[in-house]
């Protein structure tokens, strides 16, 4: 390991802190004399708790000024907090939790602000221009596949307002408990994406004909005019044909479409962390936390989610919950995914991963109250279940589970046309459906993958920018994407990740 010869310096968030978090890159050295007076009695790596007392066992170790978990042994002021080190503690009673007796008050309006977005005739707007063709089932997908490889190659050209034709291919539709209780979640999420503001009202099914999720009910009012089924057809040929001739007609419509000015009411805006480390809730998060806000103040809809990184900090949202109903109904939330746990013999050890460890996150109690700075200071207004549609302005829990992948495609269904991703230890991932900008907790991540990173929030860290400067850069970021004026290094490669349905139902 090379020596690091920058100035020593580590991040306490709270008078309450006990311990904080190594800030140089590549972590310091054993004997390392902070200007506070603190010396390091081992080394630790950058990210990871330094004890900032003498902690005896069994005593609280505190970050965020929260208790995080407790001492396995004695800690020595100066040391490393391993994780082998800390005895989590017990997730928030949910049936002791205040209920919406903190409610912020509301924020001046910001006006002034808008983006360049497709108008649609149902009065929502789109950020891209896309053709979006839905399957019915699985059985189908390759077949969509080599019909959309071929309308890109000779179709598209022709249409040059439409950005892309994006296939929406899933895991469900047959072999699944169809009328199963939790079988909701895997078929509204479906059919709210088949309508996605994306897709400017046009609607294209492929189905097979025999599956259990019958493709009527994935197109408005039931209508069968924007459905190919295959098993009608004759041949292999004549599948690709009908598929083509049908995404022309659509083409041709979604071609005429153009930017206007909307205001940012219009905009859903989707937030998710990935790849996190210990400065995801110093630096990325609460940059995105603040930017929320102002998105808020402005109008539109903002989604925050991953039930199993809020869980442990719950405490400190239904505080915020608009009212009561609100807050009741993002505890049944918590308590659905407590239960759904138990039933598959997991628990909240399982989160976080190993390379959140290595990022410096001990547990998830740590993880859970960095997640969270996502979500700003803006009242909590309503609660969505997995796959529902988000209907009000402002901030929104909209359930999932912590899973990228999962947790996009949830965001997408409740009507996502944007998302901000942050991550401290990189991931390439990136929707077809809407655009991802991804947002870096450090500065070391910003300049190893210089062109996967959009925002660099690693600079709070470094005392370079503030919370609010950060904040700030990413609205107009949000915008200048939402108004194609920005692309996403995520779209400039076409790198996209497949959607992922969540379906806790039986598969039979």
């Amino acid at each position: 390991m090379s020596e690091n010869t920058d100035t020593p310096r580590y991040i306490k968030l709270t008078d309450k802190d006990n311990v904080a978090i190594i800030a140089n890159a590549g972590g310091l050295s054993e004997g390392t004399l902070f200007p506070c007076g603190l010396t390091l009695t081992e080394y630790v790596p950058e990210g990871h708790k330094a004890a900032l007392t003498d902690l005896e066992k069994d005593e609280p170790i505190v970050r965020y000024g929260e208790v995080i978990g407790f001492a396995d042994s004695a800690i020595k002021k100066g040391s490393w907090v391993k994780e082998s080190l800390v005895i989590m503690n017990t997730p928030p009673k949910l049936d002791d939790l205040s209920i919406a007796n903190n409610v912020p008050d509301p924020a001046d309006p910001l006006e002034g602000y808008t983006f360049e977005g497709y108008r649609n005739e149902n009065g929502t707007a789109g950020t891209k221009n896309l053709l979006g063709i839905t399957t019915s089932v699985q059985c189908v997908a390759g077949v969509l596949d080599y019909a959309v490889k071929r309308i890109k190659e000779e179709i598209l050209p022709k249409f040059p307002n439409v950005d892309n034709v994006v296939p929406l291919n899933h895991n469900y539709g047959c072999g699944v408990a169809i009328n199963a209780p939790e079988a909701e979640i895997p078929i509204r999420t479906v059919q709210n994406m088949a309508t996605h503001p994306n897709f400017g009202g046009e609607v294209l099914v492929v189905g097979l004909g025999c599956e259990k999720l019958v493709p009527t009910r994935l197109t408005p009012d039931g209508n069968t005019e924007d459905i190919v089924s295959l098993q009608d057809q004759v041949g292999f040929t004549n599948m690709i044909q009908s598929i083509m001739e049908m995404a022309e007609e659509r083409l041709e419509r979604l071609n005429k479409r153009e930017r206007v000015t909307c205001p940012v009411s219009d905009l859903v805006i989707g937030m998710q962390c990935g790849g996190s480390d210990a400065f995801s809730g110093v630096t990325a998060n609460p940059a995105l936390g603040y930017a929320s806000d102002l998105l808020v103040r402005a109008g539109a809809t903002v989604l925050f989610s991953e039930v199993t990184e809020v869980r442990d900090a719950i405490h400190l949202l239904t505080p915020r919950a608009a009212n009561e109903d609100v807050g009741n109904a993002l505890i049944e939330e918590m308590r659905w995914y407590d239960n759904y746990l138990q039933q598959g013999e997991a628990d909240r050890s399982a989160n976080p991963s190993p390379g959140n460890k290595l990022g410096g996150l001990t547990n998830v109690v740590e993880k859970s109250l960095g997640s969270i700075a996502k979500s700003g200071s803006s009242p909590i207004v309503d609660v969505l279940s997995p796959g529902q549609k988000a209907t009000k302005k402002g901030l929104n829990f909209a359930a999932t589970p912590a899973s990228d992948f999962v947790c996009g495609t949830l965001q997408l269904a409740s009507g996502m046309h944007l998302q901000v991703f942050t991550t401290g230890r990189g991931t390439p991932y990136g929707l077809a459906m809407a655009p991802v900008v991804k947002v870096s907790t450090r500065n070391a991540l910003t300049q190893q993958w210089h062109d996967l990173i959009d925002t660099n929030a690693g600079t709070i860290a470094t005392g370079e920018a503030t919370i609010e400067d950060v904040g700030w850069e990413l609205f107009h970021d949000i915008l200048d994407v939402a108004s194609g004026r920005k692309q996403t290094w995520a779209d400039y490669w076409g790198v996209h990740n497949d959607l992922s349905l969540f379906n806790p139902a039986p598969v039979t």
